[in-house]
């Protein structure tokens, strides 16, 4: 499965954030995904970096949250390709990675990612930054 869309029940008014959650690992997808819907946030997914690219252009999601080691498309080069297209750019990017040293998250800021958490991460702290961006 490349990719899947949470179906919103909501009125437009009351429109849910829509979340790309980027991850080849399934069990990763999947806990983001039902992160994602305890806290009331429509959802996409992709698994590989060309996907990534089509869907943020295709959807405008409110928020990227983007696994940094892909299959096809490292997540800076993904960070790099929507931060510099016109269409995407203002789509903010969380880099969701196991990659924790300090240089790392230099390179994922310089790429275009707007914030940094760790795997395995603290779900309140992954919530704590959802919110920051959607609500």
């Amino acid at each position: 499965m490349d990719s899947f869309a949470y179906p919103n029940t909501c009125s437009q008014n009351d429109r849910q954030p829509l979340v790309l959650a980027v991850d080849d690992n399934e069990d990763n997808l999947q806990l983001l995904t039902q992160l994602l819907v305890l806290i009331e946030c429509s959802f996409i997914t992709a698994t590989n970096g060309k996907t990534t690219l089509l869907m943020a252009h295709d959807y405008h999601p409110d928020l990227i949250l983007l696994d940094m080691m892909l299959p096809d498309l490292s997540g800076i080069e993904v960070a790099c390709s929507l931060k510099q297209d016109s269409q995407t750019m203002e789509i903010p990017i969380v880099a969701v990675t196991a990659m924790a040293r300090g240089e790392d998250k230099e390179r994922f800021l310089l790429a275009g990612c707007d914030d940094y958490i760790t795997k395995p991460y603290v779900i309140d702290d992954l919530e704590t930054i959802i919110r920051k961006y959607v609500f």
